[in-house]
């Protein structure tokens, strides 16, 4: 045995599993399941919250900045000769109409400035009406500077037919709206406002925002074409945001709003019951991690327990050879790391082919993948450190037993 060059403690502690080697394969096989259960939830839901958040947030910034909301304040006046105000009895919401941002560009300067935002990008948003020969139809168009907006909203993929060039006469339709209308790329649209501005635009791409109605109510022009139409020179309707943590989207859009003054609405906010939902999966994923690891810890503890029972003997002859209390405690803690180690090696294992299993299994209609899963590295790396420390501090209430029990009372038992 090539042991001559290992510590005492090592020696023993090998020694030790070695003699129970059927102690030592089933709680070898617990860490290992215990393991695999956290690796694959963890890559699970890591997966399947990285495709839902991709969804929901494929078509849209994380951070929308408005024009603040307009309202109605109530007339106040004090009758002649008193003191009380005198209100209103009717007050009525104003009509919320098409306007732009005030000082705009400075908003967008002041924002790319910040460290946590990755892109800004102006829109000039409004409602308008197509006219094709007898049919028409109301939908929204959207302004845009295409070099910036297409860094927010990937449109490589949604994309159906046609390009996404966006020149003063160009225009990008849904697919549903295409088809409502009888249009196809290369085909002109006549646009026309509400205040009357009107423009004829030919179509050069046809787009599928994975949503019915957005592909049927949606377009998309160059900034100044918008601009134009809505009656809107050198203006814009929100300005919209990307930020490099989305989780802190929140956070900026409050920060974002104190600095410019206009109304800053983050993808959290507007949708609220799917980041709660979001959040309550993590919730539960944590505590499924805690409870297995919790198992694997008192599996661990269960069988070092029994081991310091079997080994009592053994330990009071060493103890009377003269080792110290500090070897008998690391002896002990060395066996807690080792099958921790060891269970968590195997375990990795399991859970990596089990992903790949899920993965080659669960596939949508068309057969690609139910959704992608990420092999994160260091989901491996803290599978291992969590699940060695785990038994390192399982074993330290029966190593401490070991370390104290009295080398006489030991022998004769």
């Amino acid at each position: 045995m090539l042991t001559f060059w290992l510590p005492f403690e090592w020696i023993v502690s090998l020694r030790f599993l070695r003699e129970g080697r059927l102690q030592t394969l089933f709680i070898i096989t617990g860490v290992s399941i215990g393991v695999a259960v956290i690796v694959f939830m963890s890559a699970l839901m890591a997966g399947l919250q990285s495709n839902f958040i991709r969804r929901v947030l494929s078509a849209q910034s994380h951070i929308q900045l408005l024009l603040p909301q307009q309202v109605t304040r109530p007339l106040r006046g004090a009758a002649k000769g008193s003191t009380a105000a005198v209100e209103g009895a009717i007050v009525q919401p104003p009509l919320q109409q098409t306007k732009s941002i005030d000082q705009w560009q400075a908003v967008v300067a002041q924002t790319r400035r910040m460290p946590e935002v990755n892109v800004v990008s102006p829109v000039a948003s409004g409602p308008v009406l197509i006219v094709r020969g007898s049919a028409t139809s109301a939908v929204n168009v959207t302004g845009i500077e295409p070099d910036t907006y297409f860094r927010i909203v990937d449109f490589s993929d949604k994309l159906v037919r046609g390009s996404l060039r966006l020149t003063g006469s160009d225009v990008l339709v849904g697919i549903e709206l295409a088809h409502d209308l009888g249009v196809d790329v290369g085909d002109k649209l006549h646009i026309t406002s509400a205040l009357g501005a009107s423009s004829v635009l030919t179509i050069s791409g046809v787009f599928d925002l994975g949503n019915r109605g957005a592909n049927q109510r949606t377009t998309f022009a160059a900034l100044r074409t918008a601009q134009n139409l809505l009656n809107l020179p050198g203006g814009v309707t929100s300005v919209e945001v990307t930020v490099h943590d989305i989780y802190q989207a929140e956070v900026v859009a409050q920060r974002i709003a104190a600095a410019t003054g206009v109304e800053a609405d983050s993808w959290i906010k507007n949708s609220a019951q799917f980041f709660t939902a979001i959040s309550a999966q993590t919730t539960a994923n944590t505590a499924i991690r805690f409870f297995v690891g919790l198992s694997v810890a008192f599996g661990i503890a269960s069988v070092l327990v029994v081991s310091v029972v079997q080994k009592s003997r053994e330990i009071g002859i060493l103890r009377a050879m003269g080792i110290s209390q500090g070897q008998i405690l690391r002896v002990f803690l060395l066996q807690g790391g080792l099958l921790g180690l060891a269970g968590s090696v195997l375990g990795c294992g399991v859970g990596a082919l089990g992903l790949v299993l899920w993965q080659g299994m669960a596939r949508n209609a068309d057969g690609t993948p139910l959704f992608p899963l990420v092999f994160d590295p260091t989901l491996f790396s803290l599978a291992l450190a969590l699940a060695t420390v785990t038994g390192l501090l399982a074993a330290f209430a029966p190593a401490l037993r070991a370390a104290r029990l009295d080398p006489v009372v030991a022998i004769r038992a």
